[in-house]
């Protein structure tokens, strides 16, 4: 199979979806790896590690849609790459459709088959593709709450932790998935005072037990989000509805409850927000305010930290690469339902519940096109 990597061209997107190690062994397997100049750059990988590892440097965008059967991103596909993707051709990337309509509509008339690394499910691990990037997007978020509460930065200008005789900070982490359980993690271990909202009884009764005693873990609804709030220095949203958009958790009416010079850190910004008042930034230009209260809503978080993403990235996604390339993606998909759970759109009709239901489009079942 003849598998294609362009550059990423996001705004300040520095990931890139396959390491040279990974490059090898698909190439050790067979397969022809086509890599955009300076794809890896941005990554610490130049062209030559994967020249090395057996891959082609193919100089445009156009000729590694043109050539590819299978192209693999990090991001969405941007509105300039869109008329580059053909019909039959295999993508594979982080596509959060249920917050992009345009995408959406853009994927269904090329009638390509779209997996979204977002909805392949596996069994000890529901989400095994997101897992890696909202393990990094967490730590983030802790570390751009503690820099964001900085007065410099616009925030109240409080030290999470505190000091002798001062108290510390008071987090809200609502969500605790892995976002929200590394997010709140990090907060804990600068040591501010963190509370952890969940639906999920059983999910935080194993936070319980794993994290530290700065951390409360509380049921989740609107009124312990409404009474947390005017307490929080640091709102770090972390939701999922795997595929779905993100639920609306904070209205405009709480925020102006919370402390002037206070941040949320929107990490559901991909799937839409779980603010009212958020929307979607770049790492050049990451925050905004709204009632006094600042808001990071940068969409690609992980991409700031790109070696440690891209590693990370590889390490998970490689062996469902593997098994889509040596089988094809048709047969993948048969055998292997953790597989045919990523594919969200497929010969020109949704085939992800969420994402139709998002958006009040036909839905057509995965088996019967199978």
């Amino acid at each position: 199979m003849i598998i294609g990597l362009p550059k990423e061209i996001k705004k300040a997107e520095y990931r890139v979806a396959l390491t040279p190690a990974g490059a090898r062994e698909l190439t050790q397997c067979g397969h022809d790896v086509l890599v955009e100049m300076g794809a890896g750059l941005g990554s610490g990988f130049p062209d030559e590690a994967y020249v090395q590892a057996g891959a082609w440097i193919i100089t445009t965008p156009g000729e590694i849609f043109g050539r590819s059967e299978l192209v693999l991103h990090v991001k969405e596909p941007q509105p300039c790459e869109r008329n580059l993707i053909r019909e039959g051709q295999v993508l594979v990337e982080y596509l959060h459709l249920a917050a992009d309509q345009g995408l959406t509509e853009a994927l269904i008339r090329s009638r390509c088959v779209a997996f979204g690394l977002e909805t392949f499910r596996g069994t000890r691990d529901p989400l095994p593709l997101l897992t890696p990037m909202s393990e990094v997007a967490g730590c983030l978020a802790a570390q751009q709450a503690a820099k964001y509460l900085e007065r410099p930065m616009g925030g109240r200008g409080i030290l999470l932790g505190g000091v002798t005789g001062v108290e510390p900070a008071t987090a809200v982490v609502i969500g605790g998935g892995v976002v929200g359980e590394n997010a709140a993690r990090k907060l804990a271990g600068l040591g501010a005072r963190v509370h952890v909202l969940d639906t999920n009884l059983d999910r935080l009764r194993r936070l319980r037990e794993i994290m530290p005693a700065n951390c409360v873990m509380l049921k989740s609804d609107e009124a312990t989000i409404r009474r947390l709030l005017p307490l929080a220095d640091a709102v770090i949203g972390a939701v999922l509805v795997a595929g779905a958009k993100a639920p609306r958790l904070i209205t405009r009416d709480m925020l102006s409850t919370m402390k002037p010079g206070s941040i949320i850190v929107d990490v559901a910004i991909d799937q839409g927000g779980c603010c009212e008042t958020s929307r979607p930034t770049t790492h050049e230009n990451p925050t905004y305010v709204v009632d006094g209260v600042v808001h990071y809503c940068v969409a690609n978080m992980p991409g700031c930290v790109p070696w440690s993403s891209t590693m990370a990235l590889t390490n998970a996604t490689l062996p469902y690469i593997l098994a889509i390339a040596n089988l094809g993606w048709r047969q993948a998909a048969r055998e292997r339902p953790d597989i045919r759970a990523g594919i969200n759109v497929l010969n020109g009709q949704i085939v992800c519940p969420e994402v139709a239901k998002a958006f009040g489009m036909p839905f057509a079942s995965i088996d019967d096109l199978l």
